[in-house]
């Protein structure tokens, strides 16, 4: 079974950076769900994508410009969002800040290469 230790630290979880003023950190995960912390300088664009995962998003701090099926919201702290499996969504960073995002079920993607 695909699964993360049971804690996490923020201190000891590294960060990918994906460049373009991305980054992130995977939290815990099974093979049902995913927790992501994504941190996105001010400009920085997530590309319009989908996937086959369901996602809720936390907005933590910052503020974006977010797509979901050619609907486009401004977000910002506080705020949240679902993206239904297929979905093409993306945004733009307005603000600097971050994104907590949960899948299901986890993004092998994201899984560090062995």
């Amino acid at each position: 079974m695909i699964k993360s230790e049971n804690f996490q630290f923020s201190e000891r979880t590294p960060w990918e950076d994906l460049g373009n003023g991305i980054k992130r950190q995977v939290y815990g995960y099974d093979e049902t769900i995913m927790l992501v912390k994504a941190d996105f300088e001010t400009g920085a664009v997530g590309e319009l994508h989908s996937h086959f995962h369901a996602q809720v998003t936390y907005v933590e701090s910052g503020k974006f410009k977010m797509t979901i099926d050619g609907v486009d919201q401004i977000i910002s702290k506080g705020d949240g969002y679902y993206v239904p499996p297929h979905a093409v969504h993306g945004c733009i960073c307005l603000e600097a800040g971050m994104l907590i995002d949960v899948f299901s079920p986890l993004r092998e993607d994201f899984l560090p290469k062995k």
